[in-house]
Order: C-alpha cells, then sequence, then structure tokens
C-alpha cells in the first residue's frame, strides 16, 4: 500500500471539497425550486470554507512541515435539516426526478468523503492533523444524515405513492 505524503492527502482532500462545491453549486444553478436552490447553496458555501481551511493547512504545511493549531467549531446542520425536511420541500422533490438524483450522487460523495477524512484521523500521529480530519469527517457526516433522510423521505413517499408497499 502507497503511503502518501500529508501534502498529497491535502491536496486530494481540497480536490474532493472542489468537486463538492462545483455540484452543489451546479444544482443550485439548476433548480427551479428556491427551498432546493437554497439547500444546495448553503452546501456549497459549507464546501467552499472547507477549501479555504484546507488550503489554509496546506500553505502552512508547505511551509512550516506541521499542521497549524485551529479552534475549528463544530457546524450545526439543525438550521439545513429544518429547510430539507419540511413537507413543502418533500412534496417538492420528485423521488425519481432531477434534485432526487442530485441528493443520491451527493450522497455517494460524502461517504466518499468521511472515509477518507476518517482513515486520515486514525492514522495520523500529529495531534492537530488527527483534530482537522475529524473534525471533517464529523461535518461530512451532518451532510450525509441531512441527504439520507431526505432520499429516505423520497424513497418511502414514491413507494407510498405507487402502492409498492406489501401491506
Amino acid at each position: 500500500m502507497e503511503t502518501k505524503s500529508p501534502l498529497d492527502i491535502l491536496k486530494m482532500a481540497i480536490l474532493m471539497e472542489m468537486r463538492g462545491f462545483s455540484f452543489y453549486t451546479k444544482v443550485a444553478e439548476q433548480t427551479n425550486d428556491d427551498d432546493i436552490r437554497s439547500v444546495f447553496s448553503i452546501m456549497a458555501q459549507e464546501e467552499n470554507m472547507h477549501i479555504k481551511y484546507l488550503s489554509e493547512q496546506f500553505s502552512n504545511y508547505e511551509k512550516n512541515k506541521s499542521f497549524s493549531h485551529t479552534s475549528v467549531t463544530d457546524s450545526s446542520a439543525a438550521g439545513i435539516t429544518k429547510l430539507i425536511l419540511s413537507e413543502e420541500m418533500k412534496n417538492t422533490i420528485s423521488a425519481a426526478g432531477y434534485e432526487a438524483a442530485a441528493i443520491s450522487a451527493a450522497i455517494d460523495m460524502e461517504k466518499k468523503a468521511i472515509e477518507v477524512y476518517s482513515k486520515q484521523a486514525e492514522i495520523s500521529t500529529d495531534p492537530n492533523e488527527k483534530k482537522l480530519y475529524r473534525w471533517l469527517a464529523d461535518w461530512e457526516k451532518g451532510h450525509l444524515k441531512i441527504l439520507s433522510d431526505l432520499d429516505n423521505e423520497l424513497r418511502d413517499k414514491i413507494w407510498f405513492d405507487n402502492h409498492f408497499w406489501p401491506f
């Protein structure tokens, strides 16, 4: 198994976040629903914040060969959760439509990010690096929960609407 340098890992993390930002921005641009646009715009803003934070860590590591000690704060997903899981939003999104497909793709992206960040947190020996990757993994877990809950609600709705239930 190839061991990657901290700079390689940071580059990969920045690229993942850039892809997430681009994806969420594109979905926000292409949807016709204001609530859905808002949700994906918020997700894009959060990914952009990760890009900036990781880029700062990259620059610091490149210069000093160490991760900077920063106070990372937890993000509360409560506001976005309420918006995403509103009945109006659930009724707006077609379970087989563009937004639902975007949610499914976003779930896969978030799972990959969690996997990468969790692994790096586990193998890191630098306490600041460990803290960084744990924070990012936890943040992405929040995104994953939001998206998974919405995906499950949409699946249940289409099953109910199409009488797929066995009882």
